[in-house]
C-alpha cells in the first residue's frame, strides 16, 4: 500500500495522512497489516521513523497524525493530553435527530467477556466522555452528523451516537447488523494542532464508501 500518496500535510514536524478504512494502526492477531508496517517508507530522509500520535479504529478513515521525531511526539502528546487538539468527524447514522445540535455527556466503561469479547458501554462508573454534535443533513431516514469529541475515549463517537439513539451505519458492535457489503460510515474529517506559531489544520476527503450515504443526506461537494 502506498501511504505516501495519501499524505495530506507534511513539514519538518509532522505528517498527516488519510488513513484508509480497513487498515489498523497497530498489528495484531486479526490485523497483520497495519500503519506501523509502512512507517519506514515515510521517513523522507529523516533518521527517525515517524510515530503514531493517536489512533483511529481500523474501519475509520481520515486524518492521522505522525510526528517525525521524539521531540515533536512529546509536544503533540501534551496537546492531546490537554485536549488542545481539535478533531472533527463526519458520520452517517440511522435515524434523524430531534434537535439540530447538542452535547452528549455520558461516561464510558470498558467491559469484556470470553463469549462476546470487549466493548464500551455508557456507565456512571466509567471515564468522563463528552461529544459535541450537529446535524448537517438528512435523507431517507438517515442523517449526516458532525462530531467533535471533547474527550478521547475508545469508540467514543460510536457509543455516544448509539446512546443518542442514532447508531452509525455499518457499525457491527453498537448498531444493528450491517447489510451485506455495508461498511462503517465514519470519517476523521479534520484535525487542527496548535503546534508552533501557525496551527496545523488538515481536512481529509470523503472516501468512496461514504460518498453515496452522505450524498443522500445533502452533501454536494464534487467527489
Amino acid at each position: 500500500m502506498d501511504l505516501a500518496s495519501r499524505i495530506l500535510f507534511r513539514d519538518g514536524r509532522v505528517i498527516v495522512f488519510d488513513k484508509p478504512a480497513g487498515l489498523a494502526c497497530h498489528p495484531g492477531p486479526q490485523t497483520p497489516e497495519s500503519v506501523e508496517a509502512y512507517l519506514p517508507g515515510l521517513t523522507f530522509g529523516f533518521k527517525e521513523l515517524p510515530r503514531l500520535a493517536h489512533r483511529l479504529d481500523r474501519d475509520t478513515a481520515g486524518c492521522l497524525v505522525l510526528p517525525r521525531s521524539l521531540r515533536t511526539a512529546r509536544q503533540v502528546a501534551r496537546l492531546f493530553s490537554a485536549h488542545q487538539v481539535q478533531k472533527t468527524y463526519w458520520a452517517v447514522v440511522r435515524g434523524v435527530p430531534s434537535a439540530a445540535d447538542g452535547v452528549i455527556d455520558a461516561p464510558l466503561l470498558k467491559i469484556s467477556s470470553a463469549a462476546a469479547g470487549w466493548r464500551m458501554i455508557v456507565d456512571p462508573s466509567g471515564q468522563t466522555a463528552q461529544t459535541r454534535w450537529r446535524c448537517l443533513g438528512v435523507g431517507e431516514g438517515r442523517a449526516w452528523l458532525e462530531f467533535e469529541p471533547l474527550t478521547g475515549r475508545t469508540h467514543q463517537i460510536r457509543v455516544h451516537a448509539a446512546h443518542l439513539g442514532l447508531p452509525l451505519v455499518g457499525d457491527p458492535v453498537y448498531g444493528p447488523p450491517p447489510a451485506v457489503g455495508e461498511r462503517l460510515q465514519l470519517l476523521a474529517r479534520a484535525i487542527a494542532l496548535p503546534l508552533g506559531e501557525k496551527p496545523i489544520a488538515v481536512t481529509a476527503p470523503v472516501p468512496l464508501h461514504m460518498a453515496e450515504g452522505l450524498a443522500r443526506c445533502g452533501f454536494s461537494e464534487i467527489l
